[in-house]
């Protein structure tokens, strides 16, 4: 079982398996006042339908190599990051404090207000819409999720989906969220409201 610890400058850690900080040069400051309240739940494959590899850091960190594979080339110019990536086999990965705004969910609104970044931590898991995700995904986004709950005052979670409707269909059908809200401390489930 893992455990995760969110530090007082918005990094995590975890036992017994360590997550990787790679920073990401997008991102930046939240507005004032604004904390996290939100978690966004994303998927992410790169190429799409592809597992494993470094593509995600690279485009997280701008260095994806447009001419590795025709998809990259429509990436160019794209500028994303998320707080966190759970790959498939349960590794994690982080790229911005959480106390920072990631750029992960463009043009989006929950709860009557725009501009999820500014008060949301994003976490990628390692999949598509067509690919049920991985016990080990699962376990380590329940830790993780209950360890944001302690250190901020996050009340809801809710996928890409949910937050940019029409636009973006992640993470998708294969997602069980019913799994994963049993897999979170009792005291998290409680706090946290789904964002559906």
């Amino acid at each position: 079982m893992t455990t995760v610890r969110i530090d007082a400058d918005g990094w995590a850690d975890a036992s017994p398996v360590a997550i990787e900080r790679t920073c990401s040069p997008n991102h930046d400051a939240r507005p004032d006042g604004a904390v996290p309240t939100l978690i966004v739940v994303h998927a992410i494959s790169l190429p799409p339908r592809f597992f494993g590899g470094r593509a995600i850091d690279a485009l997280f960190t701008n260095r994806l190599d447009p001419s590795a594979h025709p998809y990259y080339a429509g990436l160019r110019d794209l500028r994303v990051s998320s707080h966190f990536l759970i790959r498939r086999d349960g590794g994690m990965a982080q790229y911005v404090s959480c106390d920072e705004r990631a750029w992960h969910a463009g043009v989006s609104s929950f709860d009557g207000r725009e501009r999820c970044n500014d008060f949301s931590i994003g976490i990628e898991l390692e999949g598509d819409d067509d690919t049920p995700f991985e016990p080990a995904q699962y376990g380590r986004l329940a830790a993780l999720t209950d360890a944001l709950t302690i250190r901020y005052p996050v009340a809801s979670i809710a996928g890409h989906s949910e937050i940019a409707p029409g636009r973006k269909t992640d993470p998708g059908p294969c997602f069980d969220w019913s799994r994963l809200l049993a897999m979170l401390d009792p005291g998290c489930r409680r706090r946290l409201r789904r964002g559906d």
